[in-house]
């Protein structure tokens, strides 16, 4: 339990609770979920320039991410169909995947073909199901995908200014802008008690909240004296309890409710507010593909890690089709922006194609 790991470690609350966050981050569980120390160490156990457990954000937004990469394997010969759907995996007779059909009729042909998508999108949508074992399919259905994240871009017209440090007259930014900004953790309870309202199909009434302004450190992001505020909140459960959806009566009174609490550590903010986009687990699921709304394809529990990820004795990145691979986060080691899935992926392919 990571509750009785930091009561060993620490005695501050507040300190406690803020690294609680990166244990719950992105699952639904609590401080006292078994097993959630080991998210707690997924996050921390990476490096950054050499700085051990470090993140930092990407010069133009997430999106240069993968920009970058498009653009490196661009210069060495690839082809990138964007926005072309993908309709199924084409398998010649002996079931071997021989490359991608897309919605618009069009066939790409291919000896491998390495799937970045989810494993439920991959083998039970883009798949025949009868080129599947039936244990295999029943595991996949059966991942865990549940995920308690809101995620909510605001802009605002000015900077945050917080009760414990004021902006300055001048308005420019301090130091604790540039970092992550945790509100609504003075104690692992609050935590426990935000997760346990979601278990009931009830939005956290004080939701747990990390708060990034990335356009401080990237000002091409917002126009002169705007700012991006990015906010990753937790918990709300992608089905509501009593049938409710999420429509936007309640995406928006969710929103309000988040914006509440941050009007308590930083008065004015609400007033500061002019555009909002709020993606609740449906939206992230319709939008991104993300199955649940899990940001890591299917949760971090120690039942769908290592070698039970997506499935006990397909943990090797190939699967159950000849020349089939999953490449993301639903793949070992899981999910987070590291890229040692595509990494290991990608090296199993190629002792593959070597082969053929």
């Amino acid at each position: 339990l990571l509750g009785q790991i930091l009561d060993q470690w620490f005695e501050s609350e507040p300190l406690k609770a803020t690294l609680a966050t990166d244990a719950v981050i992105g699952a639904m569980a609590g401080p006292y979920t078994p097993g959630s120390g080991y998210v707690l160490l997924h996050h921390v156990m990476g490096e950054l320039e050499g700085r051990r457990g470090a993140w930092g954000y990407v010069a133009g937004g997430m999106g240069a991410l993968s920009q970058a990469i498009a653009h490196a394997a661009t210069a060495r010969g690839v082809h990138i169909f964007a926005e072309k759907a993908v309709c199924h995996v084409l398998l010649g007779r002996d079931g071997q995947a021989q490359g991608v059909a897309l919605q618009d009729g069009t066939e790409v042909r291919s000896k491998l073909v390495l799937s970045n998508a989810s494993p439920q999108i991959t083998f039970l949508e883009l798949v025949p199901q009868e080129q599947l074992p039936k244990d295999f399919v029943q595991r996949i259905r059966q991942v865990d995908t549940r995920s308690p994240v809101t995620k909510i871009n605001v802009a605002v017209d000015r900077l945050p200014s917080f009760l414990a440090a004021p902006n300055t007259r001048d308005g420019q930014p301090l130091p604790h802008h540039q970092c992550s900004i945790h509100l609504n953790c003075e104690s692992t309870n609050l935590l426990h008690q935000a997760f346990t309202e979601a278990t009931h199909g009830h939005p956290s009434s004080r939701p747990m909240i990390e708060l990034c302004i990335p356009s401080v450190v990237d000002p091409g992001l917002a126009p002169q004296g705007c700012h991006v505020v990015s906010l990753f909140t937790q918990y709300t459960p992608f089905m509501l309890a009593g049938g409710q959806s999420w429509d936007e009566q309640t995406r928006n009174a969710y929103a309000d409710r988040v914006f509440d609490c941050i009007e308590d550590y930083a008065p004015g903010f609400k007033a500061s507010i002019i555009g909002r986009d709020i993606l609740t687990p449906p939206d992230l699921e319709r939008i991104f593909g993300l199955p649940g709304g899990n940001i890591f394809h299917g949760g971090m529990s120690l039942d769908q890690l290592y070698f039970a990820r997506p499935a006990p004795f397909y943990s090797s990145y190939r699967s159950p089709v000849p020349g089939l691979y999953l490449c993301g986060s639903g793949a070992h080691p899981g999910g987070g922006v590291m890229g040692a899935a595509g990494r290991n992926a990608a090296q199993v392919a190629l002792r593959d194609f070597r082969r053929i």
